[in-house]
Formats: C-alpha cells, sequence, structure tokens
C-alpha cells in the first residue's frame, strides 16, 4: 500500500453543480416493467438521478460550481496557481479539458493546469496530488474541479446499470495553512480486476466501428448494450468492495494514530445503499456519522463523495471535523484519506 501524509494543507471550501432535469427511477419503465423497476430501485436504494441537457458536458458543471465557490470565497483569482480536472468523461480527447477551463474561468496564464482520469477512487487520489503540490509552498491557492456525466457512459436497456449513474461537478479550493494539521492518505490500486468495470471499445485497443456502437443482447438475462457504453459485473464489485476496503479504512485509521470512534464523519463513494449499508454495518459505524446522498443523485462516480458533503454537510463543518474519506472502483482501484477540516465552506448547491 502507498501511504503519504501531508502537513497544514487543507481544503477551505466545497461547492457543487448537478443538472436541474431530475430523472424519477419509479417512472423509469420505458424498456422495463414496473415490477421490474420497483425491485431494482428498493435494493439499490437510488430513487432519482440528475441528467445533463444534450451539448452540457462535465466541465460546465464544475465551471458552475468553481465559479459558485469563488464568488462565495472572495476569492482573487490570481492566487489561483493551479487546477487540476478530475473526470473519465472529459469534453474531448485532446485538448485537456483542464486547459479549457483555465481559460474560461478567467485565471493567469501561469497557472499550472492538467487532467486526472482515474474512476470512482479519483477524488481521494487527486486530493493526494493537489495536496502534494501545494505543500511545496510555492502555489497559494489551488482549485481541484471533479465532474462526470455517467449518464451518458451507460445503456438505458441494461438493467444492471441502468438505475444507477447520475451527473454532477464539483470545486474544491485547497491552500496551504498550519490550522489544518495532518492529514493521511492510502491509495491502492489492483489491475487484474480491471474488466469488473469497463467500456471496452471507443478507445486505441479497440477503436470505434459500426460494429462497436450496434446493440446487442450481451448476456444470459437478456440485457441489451453496446461496445461503447460501461458493463459491469455487480456481484464481483461487491465482493471486491467488502474484501479490501474495510481493511483499508482500518490501515488509515492505523496509520493517522485514531480509532474509528474519533471521526466526526465518513463519507464513502456512493455505489449503492445497499453496498454502503453492508459496508457501514460490517463496520460498526454509527448512522449519523455516514451521510449519503445516493437517493437523491444515485452514482455519480468520483463526484460523489464531495457532492454528498455539499449536499449532506452543509452547516455541520464549522469548527474542527475530522473526516474519513473513502473512494472505490472503476480499475478496480481505491483510496482512503483521514483529513483535518477547520471551518470548511460549504456553498449552496448550484443547478444548472
Amino acid at each position: 500500500m502507498a501511504f503519504l501524509s501531508f502537513n497544514g494543507v487543507g481544503i477551505r471550501g466545497l461547492a457543487a453543480a448537478v443538472p436541474a432535469h431530475k430523472i424519477k427511477n419509479r417512472s423509469y419503465t420505458e424498456y422495463f416493467s414496473a415490477e421490474e423497476v420497483s425491485e431494482i430501485v428498493d435494493k439499490t436504494g437510488i430513487e432519482e438521478r440528475r441528467f445533463a441537457e444534450a451539448g452540457v458536458c462535465s466541465s460546465d458543471l464544475c465551471q458552475a460550481a468553481a465559479e459558485k465557490l469563488i464568488s462565495d470565497l472572495e476569492i482573487d483569482k490570481s492566487e489561483i496557481d493551479l487546477l487540476v480536472f478530475v473526470s473519465q468523461t472529459p469534453d474531448y480527447r485532446m485538448p485537456a479539458t483542464s486547459v479549457l477551463l483555465q481559460d474560461r474561468l478567467g485565471l493567469s496564464k501561469q497557472t499550472m493546469a492538467f487532467d486526472l482520469s482515474l474512476g470512482c477512487s479519483a477524488f481521494v487520489y487527486s486530493l493526494s496530488v493537489v495536496f502534494s503540490l501545494v505543500q511545496q509552498g510555492t502555489i497559494r491557492k489551488a482549485l481541484l474541479l471533479d465532474g462526470e456525466t455517467r449518464s451518458r457512459a451507460y445503456y438505458p436497456k441494461d438493467r444492471r446499470v441502468a438505475f444507477l449513474f447520475g451527473d454532477g461537478g464539483v470545486a474544491a479550493l485547497i491552500e496551504k495553512n498550519e490550522k489544518y494539521g495532518q492529514s493521511f492518505f492510502s491509495l491502492n490500486s489492483d489491475g487484474s480486476r480491471g474488466d469488473l468495470i469497463k467500456i471496452k471499445s471507443g478507445g486505441y485497443r479497440f477503436p470505434s466501428s459500426i460494429e462497436s456502437i450496434q446493440e446487442r443482447v450481451v448476456d444470459d438475462h437478456g440485457n441489451i448494450s453496446t461496445d461503447e457504453h460501461g458493463a459491469m459485473n455487480g456481484a464481483d464489485v461487491f465482493n471486491f468492495v467488502i474484501e479490501e476496503i474495510p481493511n483499508d479504512i482500518n490501515s488509515i485509521l492505523d496509520k493517522a494514530g485514531i480509532t474509528k470512534e474519533e471521526p466526526d464523519f465518513f463519507v464513502f463513494h456512493q455505489a449503492n445503499a445497499f453496498m454502503n449499508g453492508y459496508l457501514a454495518k460490517k463496520m460498526k459505524l454509527p448512522v449519523e456519522k455516514v451521510p449519503s446522498c445516493i437517493r437523491e443523485f444515485g452514482n455519480t462516480s468520483s463526484v460523489s463523495i464531495p457532492l454528498t458533503m455539499v449536499s449532506q454537510l452543509k452547516g455541520k463543518m464549522e469548527g474542527s471535523k475530522k473526516v474519513l474519506l473513502c473512494g472505490f472502483g472503476v480499475g478496480m482501484s481505491w483510496a482512503s484519506a483521514v483529513m483535518d477540516f477547520k471551518d470548511c465552506w460549504i456553498s449552496e448547491l448550484v443547478e444548472v
């Protein structure tokens, strides 16, 4: 395992933007019976999701979140020296979306900007990268933008994934200040499980073709998809989470020198309600310490951890708070962090 620790770097504020367009899962019966739909919704706990309208990209959601956060915190844009954009649904294959956002947000040409692509663990992973750069001392403020339009990555006729994923974008302002104390990160990967969540075609290994975009029956249960949409082995993903995540949480708690009773909140990737409920129960965590937004927003991949904080913890992050973050999924990759928050500002949720 890769353990990292940082001193005097923290998150000053968080903002999130979601599409205004709501999808009510129980009304999502175009391809499935009402009985089937009800069973899926009861199992996943996802009642509704947000879908971006045509032409709206993850960068647009992130831009809205960033502008809200910069305005609320009254940040001088000339002091933002770093912009990192995290997504697996970027605007283009090239150029990097982060560089375009530097211009759209009116940041200085001296701003360092780059993209990161990972998946459900990416917010925690990218925090460790940004913290590392900020701790060097020459970067005054950093903007971490994380956005996904996952609704477009999965086929609506595939019941394994059709009711799970939604869209959103978040912004975090990160700065160096001794008040934040020490933070700890555990970063992990297992590419041997890479087929558990995967879009086979559309990249350079298997380029797009006439065949790759045609829908077909993809399993013995009659699910229909294409090779350019995401496929997921839900049972094996569940087994992966239960096998790896409790151990990683215990490891990061041990590295931080605290017990599981000490964090004020445990913020998990919002995979589905059943999985997260099982994980919390296995770890014997009080339900009031495990906020969730899965019911309202579904699985938004790497966006889900900060979106949970914005939507569920506003008004609860004043003063000193110790928070454990844990992201896990596509890759497979997983990452946990124990962080000190000091008067973290949380903006009102923005609808786009």
